[in-house]
């Protein structure tokens, strides 16, 4: 008995190689630390990341969680394109599924800096503050949130994770194989 199927193209090679090739991508945010060198302090960004979104106790730092919540935040716009990128796999749009990893990354960054600059974390300690204003800081970032917020834009200083800006226009994403070793 015959099933009435008829095969006139076989695709299944293709689409399995595809499914691999997506299957070996990460969606990665946060820090690159080899990029991440700063004038200004003797640890790099993607260390200051880390103390900022866990806190530590030995230097009287509060956590001030920002990249796995912002993240989240990016979720309902980030699945999406996951779905996306999936079905291209399925179809065997290797490009596409790549433009869709790289729209979800670019998002999910965007989320980031945006806990960021809503800030609502633990207040700085006045030490800190003190020590921004002595430096000659100004806060360029905070000090337009501030204004905009009709807040004192002389204690734009006063804003957790921002004080050059440095630390949160190093935030970024990268499509990379699963399993690199950078």
């Amino acid at each position: 008995m015959k099933s009435g199927l008829t095969i006139r193209s076989d695709l299944s090679g293709k689409i399995l190689q595809a499914l691999k090739e997506v299957g070996k991508k990460d969606v990665l945010v946060g820090i690159p630390e080899g990029k991440s060198e700063r004038e200004d302090a003797d640890i790099g960004n993607a260390a200051i990341g880390y103390i900022n979104e866990n806190g530590s106790p030995a230097q009287n730092i509060p956590a001030r969680p920002h990249l796995v919540p912002g993240v989240r935040k990016a979720q309902s716009e980030t699945l999406p394109l996951l779905k996306s990128a999936a079905q291209s796999i399925l179809t065997g749009d290797g490009s596409a599924a790549t433009r869709d990893l790289n729209r979800a990354g670019f998002l999910a960054v965007n989320a980031v800096k945006a806990v960021i600059d809503e800030s609502g974390f633990v207040p700085l300690a006045d030490g800190t503050v003190a020590a921004r204003a002595r430096k000659g800081r100004k806060g360029a970032k905070a000090e337009m949130k501030s204004r905009a917020n009709g807040g004192d834009p002389n204690n734009a200083n006063a804003m957790p994770l921002i004080d050059t800006g440095e630390y949160r226009d190093s935030i970024t994403y990268v499509v990379r194989d699963k399993n690199a070793n950078s």
